[in-house]
């Protein structure tokens, strides 16, 4: 215990990076998947084949190796970011994909004749998009979209393969020199464990607030 109270300080900042990783990637992997939802339910043959391209190289990828490819080899292109940035944008643009399945499922669930009075009433694609589908989807994949921002969380240990200094991160350095190694990683394993059941909570209690009554 005293291995953990004696570095507190270390592992507070750790998982205030842990925390900050989530919440920037998890806000952009939101924003860009509902963009790529509408490229893909989009008229424009083009958008929807890049979008669809999109989706599925992120999801057949694994998230390891394109943080790998991000931190090692992208500087070699001359693209030099600091680890943490990075990061975050890997596991945006990856959990984005994620975002998008999700979201277009909500899409599926819309009747078609709301789109259809949305035409007769004279809105536009973007309007349609803007005032009917895109809301409606949202408020019904609330918890998958809550799935994946707990995926997203427990994502945020894989930065630590490439030298971010998160929570796994600092707990590991900090084995390395307690050798306390159920003490302190299941204590990881709980902080965790709380950050996906606030998620979870919070997805749920926002579920309740938005679900749309048929």
């Amino acid at each position: 215990m005293n291995a953990l109270i004696d570095n507190l300080g270390p592992i507070l900042q750790a998982l205030g990076t842990t925390l900050m990783m989530a919440v920037i990637a998890g806000i952009g992997s939101i924003l860009l998947g509902i963009l790529v939802t509408i490229a893909r339910v989009s008229p424009i043959p083009v958008l929807r084949s890049a979008a669809f391209l999109y989706v599925q190289f992120f999801i057949n990828v694994p998230l390891l190796a394109l943080l790998l490819l991000a931190v090692f080899a992208l500087p070699d292109a001359g693209l030099m970011l600091p680890l943490t940035p990075t990061a975050i944008i890997v596991l945006t643009v990856y959990e984005a994909a994620y975002v998008a399945e999700a979201v277009r499922s909500g899409v599926n669930t819309i009747p078609v004749g709301q789109v259809e009075a949305a035409r007769a009433l004279g809105f536009g694609l973007g309007q349609t998009l803007r005032f009917v589908v895109v809301p409606q989807a949202l408020r019904a994949v609330v918890q998958p979209i809550g799935n994946v921002m707990i995926a997203l969380a427990m994502n945020t240990a894989l930065a630590a393969a490439v030298g971010v200094v998160e929570l796994t991160a600092e707990v590991n350095k900090i084995n390395l020199v307690a050798a306390q190694p159920i003490l302190i990683f299941s204590t990881a394993g709980l902080i965790y464990m709380a950050i996906a059941l606030a998620i979870g909570l919070g997805a749920g209690w926002v579920e309740r607030k938005v679900a749309i009554v048929r």
